[in-house]
């Protein structure tokens, strides 16, 4: 952030980002980065992905680093986390320790503390239509989001709500619509790669997620380059994934 937009309003500085954006994609990723400075405060930033609901599939539209992404995604893979009740029940969730929590079961704690990260605060956008989104917030530090910081976080949601619905309104209907396939097509994959970890071990789809996200940080290489290498594996050609495109009516 330069020193002269210290002084902009989140929606003016918003309007910054919209305009200084190479496309959607990028402005949502900038959003995110944004977000998690504004919620945060200075010198502290935290973790941020944005959550898309729509047509009963999530996807992390804009996230602040690869590391907010996946964490999303595990909560993706699961079917169940903070973001997507925050965006499926429009109500603020707070997680103030990792190591304490249980709302989701074991699995979802631990892969997500997996990656260094203790609490989490996930808060939904009023989007209007079909679409819910939730802004998602992760540190490292335990009771991070005190009633100081979610205050905070609040008030930023109600600022930049129209803003985030434009950008999602476009991305749906412009060129970066393909960016959102891509992100939906890497969520598909995740998931039959699920599948496939729960064919072979005969487990759980939350044991199926943990060998995965265990894999993932064991090796460091991304979750859905895992899912991906694993789906490859099995069918023995590149893995593809099919879905409707938003607005398109199929013919017959």
């Amino acid at each position: 952030m330069r020193p002269s937009d210290q002084a902009l309003s989140s929606v003016e500085q918003i309007q910054n980002l919209i305009l200084e954006s190479a496309d959607f994609e990028d402005f949502l990723n900038e959003l995110a980065r944004y977000s998690a400075h504004q919620v945060a405060g200075d010198g502290d930033d935290a973790l941020c992905g944005i959550t898309l609901l729509r047509d009963r599939k999530a996807a992390t539209i804009g996230w602040s680093s690869d590391s907010a992404r996946e964490v999303d995604e595990i909560q993706y893979s699961l079917s169940q986390g903070p973001c997507l009740t925050a965006a499926e029940e429009d109500r603020e969730v707070h997680v103030p320790d990792l190591f304490e929590e249980d709302r989701w079961g074991p699995d979802y704690a631990n892969a997500v503390a997996s990656h260094g990260l203790r609490s989490v605060l996930s808060l939904p956008f009023n989007l209007q239509g079909d679409a819910k989104a939730a802004l998602n917030l992760y540190s490292d530090v335990p009771y991070k989001f005190n009633e100081i910081s979610a205050a905070r976080a609040r008030g930023y949601t109600r600022e930049i709500s129209q803003a985030l619905r434009l950008a999602v309104r476009f991305s749906l209907h412009t060129d970066s619509a393909t960016n959102l396939r891509a992100t939906l097509e890497s969520r598909t994959v995740i998931d039959i790669a699920v599948g496939i970890v729960m064919a072979q071990n005969r487990c759980s789809q939350e044991t199926a997620v943990r060998i995965l996200t265990d894999a993932s940080s064991h090796s460091n290489v991304k979750l859905r380059d895992i899912a991906a290498s694993l789906v490859n594996s099995v069918g023995g050609a590149e893995a593809r994934t099919h879905f409707e495109e938003p607005g398109k009516i199929q013919a017959g």
